[in-house]
């Protein structure tokens, strides 16, 4: 097949990155399996394995796409696309005023269900990116790993978490003083933020870890902080909203809407199998595995065939952030 990815982003990735390091690791994929990968992408973008055509915005999107195109997979919400076959991945929550299309896939059940939807396909990593773990590595903390800036991605409650308990915790992805978030200051010296990381430094941090603090207050799409953390043996700790439930399986760690059912959980961080939770992720998560699911998806619309029974939608909710109990 001819695929072509469009993305209104640039790659690759800049540090972390989740969805452009997923239509990258798909695009990688594809070509290892003898497709042709075109990616329609924001201008500044480079890749090694697939064709690159930087996007103009002021002209037409159906007047970029080459000739020679099978299949049409946008990394965005879109509603139709008359000119070739097409699927969307639906990567974020919308809100009620997002129009869906009926061939819309979604990163996790949850995530479908709740945009009452049927066709889903959980994300995947690419394992040549984060290099082996070391299960005899000491490990003496445990992390947080997300956009910390995001009040619902909940880095207090993860903070409280560590502290109640007594342990270490590092900060992946946010910065001590944190305006946006009402001016959050955190003094403790068993706190450490390490702002944005990627790549190799981040992996290093992972390597090392007890374990995952991830309280978050929304309902996680997906969360690729999970799967990376459990392929390093890291058990999770988190709360039971969104993908949680489906990815933090038993003996992959413990969920709960409790700060203090969490912490007390954390004293039993070396009764998790670290082995076993690297090996989950090699079972379930991995970009090939994602790849195959999508490229079925692909021979289905090129069939003529509707990847949903009715067009997605979502209920507008008041709640803006879920249960989280002291």
């Amino acid at each position: 097949m001819n695929i072509l990815i469009v993305s209104k982003s640039r790659i690759p990735a800049f540090l972390y990155g989740g969805i452009e390091r997923i239509t990258w690791w798909l695009g990688k994929e594809l070509a290892k399996m003898g497709h042709q990968v075109t990616y329609l992408v924001n201008e500044g973008s480079t890749c090694p394995f697939a064709k690159v055509i930087c996007r103009d915005y002021t002209v037409p999107l159906e007047s970029q796409v080459p000739v020679d195109i099978d299949v049409v997979h946008f990394q965005y919400p879109i509603v139709d696309f008359s000119l070739r076959p097409f699927i969307v991945t639906i990567h974020g929550n919308n809100d009620a005023s997002v129009q869906l299309s009926r061939n819309s896939v979604f990163i996790s059940k949850d995530h479908a269900k709740r945009h009452h939807a049927e066709t889903y396909i959980y994300n995947g990593i690419d394992i040549e990116e984060y290099g082996a773990p070391d299960f005899r590595i000491r490990r003496d903390y445990f992390h947080f790993l997300g956009k910390a800036a995001w009040r619902i991605k909940n880095v207090q409650g993860a903070i409280d978490v560590a502290l109640k308990a007594k342990e270490r915790l590092e900060v992946l992805g946010g910065n001590r003083l944190n305006i946006t978030m009402g001016f959050r200051f955190t003094l403790s010296s068993r706190i450490r933020f390490r702002g944005i990381v990627g790549g190799e430094e981040k992996n290093a941090y992972l390597r090392a870890s007890r374990g995952l603090i991830f309280p978050v207050r929304w309902h996680e799409p997906f969360g690729i902080a999970l799967i990376e953390s459990l392929y390093f043996g890291c058990p999770v700790f988190g709360t039971p909203y969104g993908s949680l439930p489906e990815i933090v399986v038993q003996g992959m760690g413990v969920l709960s809407d409790s700060l203090g059912t969490l912490s007390d959980a954390l004293k039993d961080v070396n009764d998790f199998d670290r082995k076993k939770c690297h090996e989950y992720v090699c079972d379930q998560f991995l970009a090939a595995t994602m790849t195959r699911s999508y490229v079925e998806l692909y021979e289905r619309v090129l069939n003529g065939r509707i990847l949903n029974s009715t067009t997605p939608y979502i209920k507008e909710s008041n709640e803006k952030f879920l249960p989280w109990r002291d």
